[in-house]
C-alpha cells in the first residue's frame, strides 16, 4: 500500500510544482503580459476601424465610380472608359485613387482599353497586376499581354504568353491562343513549333472556329518549313 501511495503522490507533486512555476512566471511577467494583451486589443480595434470605416467605404465608393467607366467599356468607348468624360472618373483615375479597392476587374478593363488605344506598355502594366481564380479570364489577360507585346514588335516575348494562355484556359478558347502562338512562331521562322501549335488545334479543338480553318495554316507552315 505504501508503494502505491508513493507512486500516486509523485504526479500530484509534479503538477503542483508546475502550477507554482506558472504562477511565478505570470507574477514576474504580469506587466509585460499586460502590455502584450493591451497591444493585441488595440491592434484588433485598429483593424476593425480600418476595415469598417476606411476600407469598406472606399470599396463602395470605388464601385460607384466604376459604374460609368464600365458602361463606356461595354460600348467600346475605350478612351472615355480609361480617361473619363469630364464628369465621371475613368479607369486610370479610379485605379490611381483607390488602387486594389477598385477591384481586379478595373485592372483588366484598363489594360484592355490601353491595348485598344495602342498604349502597349501601360496595358502590360495593368494586365500584369490583374489576377483571377477564373481560368478563362486569367487566360484572356495573358493573351492580351501577348497582343500588347506583338504591338511592340516583341514577337519572341509574346509567344510565351499565348502558350501560357492556351495551357491555362484548356478549353475551346485555347484554339485562338494557340493560333496566335503559331503565327508568332512562323514570324520567328520556327516552323516546327508553329506546326505543333496548329496540330494541337486540329487534334484537340477541331470544332472551334480556328479548327475549321486550321488546315490552311498547317499547309502554309509545312511549305515554309520545307524551303
Amino acid at each position: 500500500m505504501a508503494k502505491n501511495y508513493k507512486e500516486s503522490s509523485e504526479p500530484k507533486a509534479n503538477v503542483a510544482e508546475a502550477l507554482s512555476k506558472t504562477e511565478m512566471f505570470f507574477e514576474k511577467n504580469k506587466k509585460t503580459i499586460g502590455y502584450v494583451a493591451g497591444g493585441l486589443i488595440i491592434l484588433a480595434a485598429l483593424i476593425f476601424v480600418y476595415r469598417n470605416y476606411i476600407m469598406i467605404p472606399k470599396q463602395k465608393e470605388a464601385v460607384n465610380q466604376l459604374f460609368v467607366a464600365e458602361r463606356y467599356f461595354k460600348t467600346d468607348s475605350f478612351n472615355l472608359a480609361l480617361n473619363g468624360d469630364g464628369n465621371a472618373l475613368g479607369l486610370k483615375q479610379i485605379i490611381e485613387k483607390y488602387g486594389k479597392n477598385a477591384g481586379m476587374a478595373a485592372y483588366f478593363d484598363a489594360g484592355v482599353c490601353c491595348l485598344r488605344l495602342g498604349e502597349y506598355d501601360q496595358a502590360i502594366e495593368y494586365l500584369k497586376k490583374y489576377s483571377s481564380k477564373d481560368r478563362i479570364l486569367a487566360a484572356k489577360a495573358k493573351c492580351c499581354i501577348g497582343d500588347a507585346l506583338v504591338g511592340k514588335d516583341d514577337i519572341k516575348g509574346a509567344v510565351s504568353w499565348f502558350e501560357e494562355a492556351a495551357q491555362l484556359s484548356n478549353n475551346i478558347f485555347s484554339a485562338g491562343y494557340l493560333l496566335k502562338a503559331g503565327i508568332c512562331y512562323e514570324e520567328l521562322g520556327e516552323y516546327g513549333k508553329a506546326l505543333a501549335a496548329y496540330d494541337k488545334i486540329k487534334n484537340e479543338y477541331a470544332q472551334s472556329p480556328e479548327g475549321q480553318e486550321i488546315d490552311k495554316y498547317i499547309a502554309r507552315a509545312e511549305a515554309l518549313g520545307a524551303k
